[in-house]
């Protein structure tokens, strides 16, 4: 590769910045390095998850706080910043560095530009389809794919299923997909070309005989199944059988009321069944879940499940290079996590011979928008969904002062400016706002636009409230969230972060059991929050109400127009009790 004066000096300056060597600036520039590999085995399949709806480029930052206790204590998804290196020997100051952490974020972040995009994530698919030949790849989908955008809220999500029919999208299964109404759900699923895959979602019993879609062709009268449970597909020659294990806790996490007739749950019983029924009957040499339990909840059930080669996890997000290998009573299974935002496509290759798996091959590469041109079908796709709305998603709202960002077990910058807005706006002297992990993240002295905010709040649920609760009630709620997230077995857990509470301080105690976690909870100006005292709290995203306030991204938006600079004057971040060493804790406090 020769290079000119002027591209050499450009090169050491990226790599100063970024803490690198030239040789490894050069690779950060040459898509060969990246995403060129080696041949290897004869059954490849591609995994994508929680995307979130965002069909362009984006900037996201990694956590710097994912606690893991229990038996997930040191061990991945639980790892953050130089733990994580140090465990998958990853480089600092490289770009897979950036990728995978939080380190030297802000910098990183315009060295290497924006990640993800569809056009750019449909280059890679169709690189590594080529790459392995035609007719050896799969490209499956965990869910939250079609929720988590402007658009995708405008349009019911029918801009991402058009654009999954697109990238080539064979087999999925979903969790925020569920939170349209549900014949919009059926609507989506009916266009989408690929198949949509669910064991643990079943029609009640007392709506079974009059099912209102029981014309739906995925609905299965006699074992209750709303949609396939599984699928078997042919790979070079080698039968794959693909289940599906959506979101178990949808209807709790999310508002029942869109998806009445539905029950979900983990189901690890009938996943072992299906799981047998499948060998027994199909005789696939690969047995893959597309599943969105979480990491936490997907490394117990390969302990308890026998059969499954490997599990393609979602829902918690996390970026883990290398799958964990879990021991169960039947052998071995793989289990990984392919982060979100279409940051990362994951890559298995398989040698599979004599009708079982030999050998694999894992590499979950990071979707990088400078190192791969735009799919020009895909663009074009995108840019005419979403030019109905360029004008309103382009709205300047205000400059942000500092990196805005969500992600972290206990509140993020952008968190905290909602849960400022809401105070501000509705006249509160709480605010909460939930722990949800999507949502992307605008650099410092960038402009905050309105597509920004929808970015971290466009749900179908988004009227905000504002009631009197007691000191007690607060406890409570902060309390009952922190179980979802901290008891040690994940079948109790049900994913997300913390809920954000602005205008309040506490201490917690990540290990204490249920009730005894949050303590010392003080307004920010320092009086104690009484039990049996009452405060005014506004919030929104409530699931089994439907609150009159106004929709929470008009809240931020008259915030921000408001500030027309947006400045954190405090986080309110919990102060942390027994956490001391913990390796998924690094930095805590700075923003």
């Amino acid at each position: 590769m020769n290079l000119s004066r002027r591209e050499f000096v450009q090169l050491l300056g990226i790599a100063s910045a970024s803490g690198m060597l030239p040789t490894n600036a050069l690779a950060a520039r040459n898509p060969a390095s990246m995403y060129d590999q080696e041949k290897f085995g004869n059954v490849c399949l591609m995994h994508i998850t929680d995307v979130h709806a965002q069909l362009n480029p984006i900037y996201f930052r990694e956590p710097n706080v994912n606690i893991g206790l229990g038996n997930a204590f040191g061990q991945p998804p639980h790892l953050v910043g130089t733990k994580l290196l140090d465990h998958f020997k990853i480089k600092p100051g490289t770009i897979d560095a950036h990728a995978f952490t939080y380190l030297g974020y802000d910098q990183a972040a315009k060295t290497f530009g924006k990640v993800g995009g569809f056009a750019h994530l449909s280059t890679l698919v169709k690189k590594v389809r080529a790459d392995r030949g035609d007719g050896n790849s799969l490209l499956l989908d965990g869910g939250d794919t079609w929720q988590g955008s402007a658009t995708a809220y405008w349009t019911r999500g029918k801009d991402m299923v058009g654009a999954c029919n697109l990238l080539g999208v064979d087999v999925m299964t979903g969790h925020w997909e569920f939170t349209y109404e549900d014949q919009e759900v059926i609507e989506n699923i009916g266009e989408f070309k690929g198949d949509f895959v669910a064991q643990n979602i079943r029609v009640k019993d007392d709506v079974l005989f009059d099912y209102k879609f029981s014309d739906f062709s995925d609905f299965n009268e006699d074992t209750a199944n709303a949609f396939k449970p599984y699928v078997i597909k042919n790979v070079n020659g080698v039968k794959v059988a693909v289940i599906g294990q959506a979101f178990p806790y949808t209807p709790i996490a999310n508002p029942q009321r869109f998806i009445p007739d539905w029950t979900f749950g983990i189901n690890d019983e009938s996943m072992q069944e299906v799981v047998d029924q499948v060998r027994e009957q199909e005789k696939p040499a690969v047995v893959v879940v597309i599943s969105h339990n979480g990491m936490d909840v997907d490394l117990k059930m390969a302990s308890r499940v026998s059969g499954i080669d490997v599990i393609f996890g979602g829902h918690t997000h996390d970026g883990i290079p290398q799958p964990s290998v879990v021991k169960n009573p039947g052998g071995k299974t793989l289990v990984t996590n392919a982060g979100s935002n279409g940051k990362f496509l994951g890559v298995m290759d398989l040698d599979v011979r004599k009708g079982k798996v030999e050998g694999y091959r894992y590499r979950l590469m990071p979707v990088f928008s400078n190192l791969l041109e735009a799919d020009a079908e895909m663009f074009r796709y995108i840019e005419k969904v979403r030019a109905p709305y360029r004008t309103q998603l382009r709205e300047k709202l205000a400059v942000a002062d500092q990196t805005l960002y969500r992600r972290g077990n206990f509140n993020g910058t952008f968190d905290q400016v909602i849960c400022d807005a809401l105070r501000e706006v509705n006249d509160a002297e709480i605010s909460l706002s939930p722990g949800f992990r999507w949502g992307t993240t605008v650099l410092g002295g960038q402009a905050i636009t309105f597509e920004n905010v929808m970015d971290q709040t466009c749900i179908t649920y988004p009227n905000t409230y504002r009631r009197e609760m007691t000191g007690e009630e607060l406890k409570i709620i902060l309390e009952d969230v922190a179980d979802n997230l901290f008891n040690e077995d994940p079948y109790y857990q049900q994913g997300g972060d913390m809920v954000r509470a602005g205008g309040i301080d506490y201490t917690f105690a990540p290990k204490n059991k249920i009730g005894e976690r949050v303590t010392e909870l003080r307004l920010d100006n320092g009086k104690k929050i009484e039990a049996s005292k009452k405060y005014v709290v506004s919030g929104w995203a409530s699931v089994n109400s439907i609150p009159d306030g106004k929709p929470i991204w008009d809240v931020c938006t008259e915030y921000l127009k408001d500030k027309k600079t947006v400045k954190i004057k405090k986080m309110n971040l919990p102060k942390l009790v027994g956490m001391k060493d913990n390796p998924g804790l690094a930095d805590y406090g700075k923003v």
